[in-house]
């Protein structure tokens, strides 16, 4: 009996020495993570109105740690564009985002959205990894560390107002053009959908 007990005992100890690694090893991450990263990370938007896919050029990210939660935080999360816009040339996103085991997950706020980025190497100037598309794959990103712009100066969201503004009477002829090849379009929002996807 008292064999069993120390086994257990043993087995135990050990269990909660794999998670106070884990847990300072997803600290360790979140610290090296902090700071602002751009490159391509495969984001699209789609606009159901036009059944079409518009790529980011690029992308910036921005993690902040929070002091009180070790392994999370919020930041930003801007796509470019270039030749394509709807009165500006990006797509700015607020984040929260966390480490959990090694799993960076990402909240994306004015969307509603999350995505996944594992199997990593992270210093303080390159951030090499995979983010997880919208069909289930995974896609290698590399992305290299910058200085932060001034996030102040952002718009946040997409902003269909400024849009329709901006491309005026030939955006409303191509929604109605839209409407008539998919009267299912004229359901959806107007609002694009960020897609995280392979390049084809």
């Amino acid at each position: 009996m008292k064999t069993n007990i120390k086994t257990i005992m043993m087995a135990l100890m050990a269990m909660l020495a794999f998670s106070f690694t884990s847990c300072d090893d997803d600290e360790y991450i979140a610290r090296t993570l902090e700071g602002t990263w751009e490159g391509d990370m495969y984001t699209s938007y789609y606009f159901d109105y036009y059944d079409q896919y518009v790529d980011a050029s690029y992308s910036e990210i921005c993690f902040l740690r929070d002091p009180y939660r070790y392994a999370s935080g919020d930041g930003y999360w801007v796509d470019y564009y270039n030749g394509y816009g709807w009165g500006r040339n990006y797509i700015a996103n607020h984040i929260q985002w966390t480490v959990d085991y090694g799993v960076i997950r990402i909240h994306f706020i004015e969307d509603g959205t999350y995505v996944r980025i594992r199997d990593y190497s992270l210093d303080d100037y390159y951030f090499n990894g995979s983010i997880e598309l919208g069909d289930g794959g995974w896609q290698q990103f590399r992305l290299r560390h910058v200085d932060s712009p001034n996030w102040g100066s952002y718009y946040w969201g997409y902003d269909s107002r400024y849009y329709y503004d901006y491309y005026s009477n030939e955006n409303k002829v191509g929604m109605e053009k839209a409407k008539a090849k998919n009267p299912e379009a004229s359901k959806a929002s107007d609002a694009p959908r960020r897609i995280f996807r392979a390049r084809e």
